[in-house]
């Protein structure tokens, strides 16, 4: 198999966390693929034609892309029960407020790389950081006792969320206020899969 993929994605990085807990890292094979919605010329777009990453090539059908989509099929794969059925809706919709932070924040990114100086629009960054604190409020209000449960996709998710919005917009001080959240993820920072992918 091949993971088109770029060091610095939560989104790839949520799938090279799963490689990791589910030992299948030697089975992919890691192909650099940068880009912007600008520009798509290296981006692996006969395997998927939005031209994003992470996309997965695998020996028994067309080529997976989305995040979600990858992560289950490896957790299918392996048998790893990221995906456990006793807790399934609560995990996706865990994944799926990781993945919606996750989009915000890199299109806060695109807003200041792609966009000319004065074009871009600040009111159209605040609402996307708007987006992120209600979801982290979320977290913080109803998924604290998932988090602090078995590992599973959910876990990963928003450790990859929450890195990300370290690693980009770490001015923003998104632990402000979410202090229980914080300590999870400190604790959830070291863990082996996170540390060995952190950007």
């Amino acid at each position: 198999m091949q993971l088109f993929y770029a060091a610095a994605s939560p989104f790839v990085r949520k799938v090279l966390i799963t490689l990791h807990e589910t030992d299948q890292l030697d089975d992919v094979e890691l192909v650099d693929a940068t880009g912007t919605p600008l520009d798509a010329s290296n981006m692996p777009t006969a395997h998927n034609p939005l031209g994003k990453i992470p996309a997965l090539t695998r020996p028994d059908g067309p080529a997976l892309y989305d995040s979600r989509v990858i992560c289950r099929y490896l957790d299918a794969r392996a048998k790893a029960e990221l995906y456990p059925e006793r807790c399934i809706w609560d995990v996706l919709t865990l994944e799926a407020t990781a993945d919606g932070i996750m989009e915000a924040a890199v299109l806060m990114v695109y807003e200041a790389r792609c966009r000319p100086e004065n074009m871009q629009s600040a009111d159209w960054v605040d609402g996307q950081w708007d987006k992120i604190g209600r979801a982290l409020d979320a977290v913080t209000t109803r998924w604290m006792s998932h988090l602090a449960g078995p590992f599973d996709m959910g876990h990963i998710a928003i450790g990859c969320a929450l890195g990300y919005l370290d690693f980009r917009h770490g001015d923003r001080n998104w632990r402000k206020g979410r202090d229980a959240l914080d300590d999870w993820f400190a604790t959830s920072a070291e863990r082996p899969s996170m540390s060995a992918t952190r950007p």
